[in-house]
């Protein structure tokens, strides 16, 4: 393989690395929680832009730089307006369910290596992904939003039920916990989950092999697929537009900052084990 070439920007949350022409990597590091604001969405959609202008990428691997985070909840202490006043993307959707859309759809394969949490924001480009990895001794996904009175934003309602059946859909975000990497592949959230030691190595040597092909070929098979097993996009517009109007609720405001004083938005025990303290907050 070439050596690796990085494209960043100075204190930028994403960063994009080309391992070689056909093999990127998309890497969040915004420590020390990867929390995901509107600036990082930016970024993002300036990348996937980069991904869907290239002639020669095949492969693009998310995954982080940050320990114990894949990517993290919405920055919740930020001005909601900063995000709402995002431009829309050129779906036509609001910014992040934009950018989801255009993993799904868009002329490479996208892989999620996942390890440490996926919550809320990293679950949902996990479930966008075309396929998902995870640590079994690492990986923690989490719809955890309606612990605190919201609906999740960037379409696993409408992703969800195709995966792992209604029932486990359901399961998953009704009960707002946390799901680990061998409950994972059983559910159907992931593909795999591999031992920790092995992961790396796997995802890595599985985008080589893909981005080694045709890339006339992996768009239409790609294409194919989607046709039958991707939600109409408007099923994502409607998941965000009820997240955005369940923040602004007082009862899901309450429990937001009942969930900020007890530890939430920077390093303690709440953002370690939050399925367990959204599961507290009603009783």
């Amino acid at each position: 393989m070439k050596s690796e070439t990085a494209t960043t920007k100075k204190n930028t949350q994403v960063h994009l690395t080309r391992r070689s022409p056909t093999y990127w990597r998309v890497t969040f590091d915004n420590p020390p929680l990867n929390i995901f604001g509107p600036e990082a969405i930016l970024e993002m959609k300036e990348i996937i832009t980069a991904v869907e202008s290239d002639e020669q990428v095949k492969v693009v691997v998310f995954d982080s730089a940050v320990e114990g985070f894949f990517l993290n909840h919405s920055d919740f202490l930020g001005k909601l307006e900063d995000l709402t006043n995002l431009p829309p993307g050129p779906t036509g959707l609001e910014a992040w369910p934009d950018v989801l859309v255009r993993v799904s759809r868009g002329p490479v394969v996208t892989i999620a290596l996942l390890r440490g949490r996926a919550t809320g924001n990293g679950s949902e480009l996990a479930l966008a992904c075309d396929m998902r990895f995870a640590s079994r001794e690492k990986a923690i996904l989490s719809q955890w939003e309606v612990g605190v009175g919201l609906v999740p934003g960037g379409g696993p309602m409408a992703r969800m039920p195709a995966l792992m059946g209604r029932g486990r859909a359901l399961e998953v975000l009704l009960s707002g916990e946390d799901i680990r990497g061998d409950l994972a592949e059983l559910y159907g959230y992931v593909n795999r989950s591999l031992p920790d030691a092995e992961l790396d190595g796997f995802v890595d040597a599985l985008a080589t092999r893909i981005s080694s092909f045709d890339k006339r070929a992996i768009i239409d098979i790609k294409r194919l697929v989607n046709a039958n097993s991707l939600p109409p996009d408007v099923e994502i517009g409607a998941g965000w537009e009820a997240c955005l109007a369940s923040i602004v609720r007082p009862a899901s405001q309450e429990r937001i900052k009942t969930l900020i004083e007890q530890g939430f938005h920077k390093p303690s025990d709440v953002e370690n084990r939050l399925g367990y303290y959204v599961g507290q907050l009603g009783s």
